[in-house]
């Protein structure tokens, strides 16, 4: 297995094997999964991590919550506003790595807002696939608040508290493969 440190190259995500997600609370009781069914971006390094950029793009109208009432309402001016705000980005301004996990800061931008987060992921390895492909896994997550970035639609419910949490953990289950 090619340790973290070792690679070398540029890799692009592989959109049938990427899944970029959250969950978050509903109605304080229960749990709402959701993921992006469009997703693209590249990473390039140097060995050691050096001079190591990434950058993903996510189309937010892709967006999958197994619920189509409930998909419309997040791409609405509620909530993701994706008539005037069609994507999702992320650029890295550092990336740093320890041979197990890797950890990505960067500038993640939804709607007109940019702040920058912090994410470490677990380094899954590297492997060559029946088709020749080099492809790499990564897993990681984050925690944030929604109403930072300007998603701040809610409804107080009866019994108190509020329909969807401000706190949203973001998973990332990552497959890139290397450019030849």
């Amino acid at each position: 297995m090619t340790a973290l440190n070792q690679l070398a190259g540029t890799y692009t995500l592989d959109p049938s094997h990427t899944e970029i997600g959250f969950v978050t609370r509903h109605a304080m009781v229960t749990k709402v999964r959701g993921s992006f069914n469009d997703v693209s971006g590249t990473a390039s390094t140097e060995a050691g991590l050096q001079n190591a950029k990434i950058e993903v793009n996510i189309q937010v109208a892709s967006i999958d919550t197994r619920n189509s009432d409930r998909d419309n309402h997040l791409r609405s001016a509620d909530f993701f506003d994706v008539e005037q705000f069609p994507a999702i980005t992320f650029v890295s301004t550092d990336v740093t790595g320890n041979g197990e996990t890797l950890s990505v800061t960067g500038d993640l931008t939804i709607k007109d807002v940019t702040k920058p987060v912090t994410i470490d992921f677990e380094y899954n390895g590297a492997a060559t696939d029946p088709f020749g492909n080099e492809r790499v896994g990564l897993e990681g997550q984050i925690q944030v608040n929604r109403k930072d970035w300007g998603l701040t639609w809610n409804a107080a419910l009866e019994t108190g508290g509020v329909l969807v949490s401000e706190k949203v953990t973001l998973v990332f289950e990552v497959s890139a493969i290397k450019a030849a």
